[in-house]
C-alpha cells in the first residue's frame, strides 16, 4: 500500500501519465500508441497536432525496438508519457553499446543545430541516397522526428558501465504538434530523473503504471496492452485469463467510485499499477472516493475476505441470483470476482484527505 501511495505522489508531482518498462515490440507498440490517443480524445490538440505527436511516438518506439542492446538489457527499455503546461511530452529510454554513442550524439547535435527548412532539405537528400536495411536508414528516423514536430530532440546518455549507456530521448510538443526551435539557445536536457525512474521500476518489479482518469476507452486500451504483453511473455493461459479478469474488475472498481476528473486533479489522480512479486502478479489501484462510500465499501471487503474458496463460490452464486436489471452490478459482484479469480484476500486501505474525500488503495495478488 505504501508503494502505491508513493507512486501516486510521484506521478502527480512529475505530471506523469503512463510508464512502461520492458521490451518494445511491433505488437505492443500499437496499444502503446493507441493508449495515448485515447487519453488525448478530450484534449485541445487538433488533428494535425495529434498526427505529428503520434508519428514521433511511432518513430521513438521503432528506434528503441531496432537499436536496443538485445537480451541482457532488453527489459530496461522505458516509455513515459507526461502532460505539462506546454503540451504532451514523450520520453523513451533504452540501453545502447558505448561504441554507438559518439556517432549518435554527433547526429543529434547536427539535427538540433538545423532550422526546420534545413531539416526538410537534408531529410529529402537522405531519403534519396540512404541504403535501407532492417535497421532503417542512417539517421533518417531522427530526421523524421525533427521534421514532423519542428523542434529539437532532447537527449542524454547515462553511463551504466564501460560497455553500455542508457540513451534517453524526449520531446514536448504543443497542441499544434510542434515546439519552439531556437538552435543553440535551449537549456541542456538532463535525463537523470528518467534513469532514476527506470531504476525505481526495476527495483520494485513494476512494468506498467497508469495515472489519470479511467475512461472506458482508456481502460480498454490498458487491457489490450496488458493482454498483448502477457501473450508475448508466454504467460500460461489460465493465469493470463485470471490476471485479465481481475484487472477488468479493478478498472471498473476505480471507475465506479471516481468522484470525477476535477476532484481527482485537485485531491489525487487514480493510479493503476502492475508488478511482479515472488512469482505472482500484483495488481494495484488507488483512487479518490467520497467519504460517504467508505464504510459501506470497507464492510463489503471485510465480508468477502472472511470466506475461503468454497465460501466465495457460494457467496458469488447467492449474490448473482439476487441481481436484477435495476441492481448496481458493480456492487459486491466485482469484488467477489476479484477474490475468486485471484485466490487471495483483497488488501485495502483508506487514507482520509478531507471532510469530503478519502483515497482508496487496493491490491490483489494473482
Amino acid at each position: 500500500m505504501e508503494l502505491t501511495g508513493r507512486i501516486r505522489d510521484m506521478m502527480m508531482q512529475e505530471n506523469l501519465m503512463f510508464i512502461y518498462r520492458g521490451v518494445i515490440t511491433d505488437d505492443n507498440s500499437v496499444p502503446l500508441i493507441t493508449l495515448l490517443e485515447r487519453e488525448m480524445e478530450n484534449s485541445e490538440f487538433d488533428f494535425l497536432g495529434r498526427k505529428r505527436l503520434f508519428m514521433f511516438v511511432l518513430e521513438s518506439l521503432q528506434n528503441v525496438s531496432r537499436h536496443s542492446d538485445p537480451k541482457e538489457y532488453a527489459n530496461m527499455s522505458l516509455v513515459v508519457y507526461s502532460r505539462t503546461q506546454e503540451g504532451y511530452a514523450v520520453t523513451t529510454g533504452n540501453v545502447l553499446p558505448a561504441t554507438k554513442i559518439e556517432d549518435l550524439k554527433s547526429k543529434l547535435d547536427e539535427i538540433n543545430n538545423l532550422d526546420p527548412d534545413q531539416i526538410r532539405q537534408i531529410y529529402r537528400q537522405t531519403l534519396g541516397k540512404s541504403e535501407f536495411s532492417n535497421k532503417g536508414g542512417v539517421g533518417l528516423g531522427l530526421l523524421e522526428m525533427a521534421r514532423k514536430t519542428g523542434n529539437r530532440l532532447d537527449y542524454d546518455f547515462i553511463d551504466l558501465n564501460e560497455q553500455h549507456s542508457y540513451f534517453i530521448l524526449s520531446k514536448t510538443v504543443d497542441s499544434s504538434g510542434r515546439g519552439s526551435h531556437n538552435p543553440g539557445s535551449e537549456k541542456i536536457f538532463n535525463g537523470t530523473a528518467i534513469s532514476e525512474l527506470e531504476y525505481m521500476m526495476a527495483e520494485n518489479n513494476i512494468y506498467l503504471i497508469w495515472s489519470g482518469h479511467i475512461s472506458p476507452n482508456i481502460g480498454k486500451e490498458f487491457l489490450t496492452f496488458t493482454e498483448t504483453k502477457m501473450a508475448e511473455d508466454d504467460v500460461e493461459e489460465n493465469l493470463r485469463r485470471r490476471v485479465f479478469s481481475v484487472l477488468v474488475e479493478i478498472l471498473q472498481n476505480v471507475s465506479t467510485y471516481s468522484p470525477g476528473v476535477e476532484a481527482e486533479k485537485k485531491y489525487g489522480m487514480s493510479v493503476t499499477m502492475l508488478r511482479m512479486k515472488e512469482g505472482a502478479y500484483m495488481l494495484s489501484s488507488g483512487n479518490l472516493i467520497l467519504n460517504d462510500n467508505v464504510n459501506e465499501l470497507k464492510e463489503k471487503i471485510e465480508i468477502i475476505n472472511r470466506f475461503d474458496e468454497t465460501g466465495l463460490k457460494e457467496f458469488f452464486r447467492t449474490s448473482l441470483s439476487g441481481q436484477t436489471t435495476q441492481t448496481d452490478s458493480t456492487g459486491n459482484m466485482g469484488l467477489i470476482d476479484m477474490a475468486r479469480k485471484s485466490g487471495s484476500k483483497l488488501e485495502y486501505q483508506f487514507e482520509k484527505i478531507n471532510d469530503f474525500y478519502s483515497y482508496y488503495l487496493l491490491t490483489v495478488r494473482v
